[in-house]
């Protein structure tokens, strides 16, 4: 049996366009003024003219939609603002796939059970998710991005990485971040927020600090100062279990953390100790990913014999779907469709697709690939070709898309997926597909 090809299309790499004219096209007219918020502490906030200093370290720009689900369904219906509202699934079961920040004062988070968001206000308006109209506005979004800034990495759904170095001798990076903010508000209606420093890891962070609808800039060379006091949980990288580990040994502070030595860190938490000392100090290298839209993840299989044996071929359908499944997951997309592909002993080839419900869940691909499946195969004839491909690609993940799923369900996929991204994909398998279907 030849291998399986895994195939991802790609739109044609977004054009650069010269330096100045962009820079021209975000001017100081082009829409009204938004005052930043005051910065959480004089330490960490820069003048606009710091960073704008001609050297050789980056500039990097992390912008972030605030509560971006929700921010769209109040677009969608304007008397949700203001009020404590849920996008999530309404079932007792199910789990909190993003809140408003007047829900957040009750103690409500993502990811948290429907039915214990209820417990703690009782008021709060509960909304099932809309991926067709999410995935519109951040196309939207991605558009302005493509308009007017020379590189930009799309990290998820809702938030971009932007590349501004060098920009300063044009036109000047805080006021180009800031000119961009403005266009984003008033061409999309969301509010956005977003941090200017020398490196990802750090505009990340700093954006986290100044939500909803804020902005600050950290100078080249404050990247310590700025991490010093805040908390080791919101360093990237740093789950619950990490955290509790080191608050337990007395590190509760990331100041704390960076003067640990990294030998010791190492020691303790093992790579992972490494690259949180490194974190902890303000270190990251990290590249600016160009985006460019994925059209498609698929993956075939010619068969070495032509075959009519359906326990075999329901084997085969498991083992690519699942496995193209875990590609969407790893890179935090969702399908709305599911198309198979069979090519018979005559070299006839068909093809059947469904649009589905934006998910990367594979017990609804598995179903969905086989329900399709059934359907095309009606001529009864060896088959010597299975593919499957997954289109209609969005940004997301599983614990934001699947609205009407239990926590538990959710913490088995993650627990799935962290275990094939150690070990292996082929390390946990359904046992369908191990078996090559003969018997269950």
């Amino acid at each position: 049996m030849s291998a399986p090809r895994h195939t991802a299309s790609s739109s044609p790499a977004i054009p650069l366009p010269p330096a100045a004219p962009p820079a021209a096209s975000l001017s100081a007219a082009a829409s009204p003024t938004v005052p930043p918020p005051a910065a959480p502490s004089p330490a960490s906030a820069a003048p606009p003219s710091t960073l704008d200093i001609a050297g050789p370290h980056r500039h990097i720009a992390h912008f972030d939609l605030d509560a971006f689900f929700v921010s769209v369904e109040c677009l969608k219906n304007s008397s949700l603002k203001g009020k404590p509202l849920l996008v999530g699934g309404s079932g007792d079961r199910g789990v909190v796939a993003a809140c408003s920040y007047e829900a957040r004062k009750f103690g409500i988070h993502s990811a948290m059970p429907i039915k214990l968001a209820r417990r703690l206000c009782p008021e709060a308006i509960i909304i099932r998710g809309d991926m067709e109209s999410y995935s519109k506005y951040s196309r939207l979004v991605t558009e302005i991005m493509q308009d007017n800034v020379p590189l930009f990495e799309k990290a998820s759904i809702d938030e971009f990485y932007i590349d501004l170095s060098g920009m300063d001798k044009f036109f000047g990076c805080s006021l180009f971040a800031r000119e961009l903010k403005k266009r984003v508000i008033k061409e999309s209606g969301l509010p956005v927020s977003y941090a200017l420093a020398s490196n990802k890891l750090i505009s990340k962070v700093a954006t986290n600090e100044v939500k909803p609808n804020g902005q600050l800039e950290i100078a080249f060379g404050g990247e310590k100062s700025f991490l010093a006091p805040l908390s080791v949980s919101k360093l990237p990288g740093i789950g619950k279990e990490t955290a509790y580990k080191l608050i337990r040994r007395g590190v509760e502070t990331i100041k704390t953390l960076s003067d640990i030595p990294m030998e010791m860190l190492g020691t303790m938490l093992g790579k992972n100790g490494i690259d949180l000392w490194r974190k902890a100090n303000g270190l990251d290298e990290s590249p600016i990913i160009p985006y460019r839209e994925q059209k498609s993840i698929s993956t075939e299989q010619t068969f070495e014999t032509d075959t009519i044996n359906l326990g075999f071929l329901h084997a085969q359908l498991v083992r690519m779907t699942e496995s193209i499944g875990f590609e969407l997951r790893r890179q935090d997309k969702l399908t709305g469709c599911v198309t198979v592909k069979l090519r018979y002993s005559n070299f006839d080839t068909v093809v059947k697709q469904k649009t589905i419900d934006y998910t990367n869940a594979d017990h609804i691909l598995l179903a969905t690939a086989q329900e399709v499946f059934d359907k095309l195969y009606d001529r009864r004839m060896l088959i010597r070709l299975l593919g499957i491909r997954f289109t209609r690609l969005v940004p997301g993940n599983y614990q934001i898309k699947l609205y009407e799923d239990t926590q538990e369900i959710i913490r088995l996929y993650q627990s799935i997926d962290s275990i094939k991204r150690r070990y292996g994909e082929q390390l946990l398998v359904r046992a369908v597909g191990v078996k090559g279907g003969y018997g269950k």
